[in-house]
């Protein structure tokens, strides 16, 4: 999705699962499913779209990720799930954000690769506020791969949120 679109479309989709539902998310990185691993797995290049993190990245360990681009740059600890490099990605974000189960997949394309990004929803998650925020935050990673102008916050929420909520 061009950054220049749109932004009443939302490019995510709600898909119903044998465990309730799932938010996915598909973005074309112009990367090599390398150099993207390296943008989802490294503290230097989190930073530039999500926030540094540090902790231990092993399978069962937990990460404390600084949210950069959040009001007063929260801190959340991630569990790490799965990490299968460079291809999945699977974490459990720590209580106080809402226990999320996120997974990344990334997948050659070419000379690109593309990143599907799996929210797996609760009841009680608000895909009206999630589904925003996502899409905000994985267009922070394609400007920054690009090396591209950042998105403002704004241009997603609330702007997407009735979208969002429609799925």
């Amino acid at each position: 999705m061009s950054l220049e679109a749109d932004m009443t479309e939302a490019s995510g989709r709600v898909v119903a699962t044998e465990r309730g539902r799932d938010l996915i998310l598909v973005r074309s990185l112009s990367l090599s499913d390398t150099e993207a691993w390296a943008h989802l797995t490294e503290s230097e290049l989190t930073e530039t779209w999500f926030g540094p993190w540090e902790g231990d990245r092993r399978v069962g360990g937990t990460v404390r990720v600084r949210m950069r681009f959040e009001d007063h740059e929260p801190e959340i600890t991630m569990k790490v799930l799965a990490c299968e490099a460079p291809r999945f990605l699977a974490l459990l974000s720590d209580e106080e954000v809402g226990a999320w189960r996120l997974e990344l997949h990334l997948e050659a394309d070419g000379d690109d690769c593309l990143l599907t990004f799996v929210h797996h929803l609760t009841p009680d998650d608000e895909v009206g506020e999630i589904g925003p925020g996502w899409e905000y935050y994985l267009d922070l990673l394609v400007a920054s791969t690009e090396g591209t102008e950042r998105p403002g916050f704004d241009q997603y929420y609330p702007e997407l949120r009735e979208a969002y909520l429609a799925m």
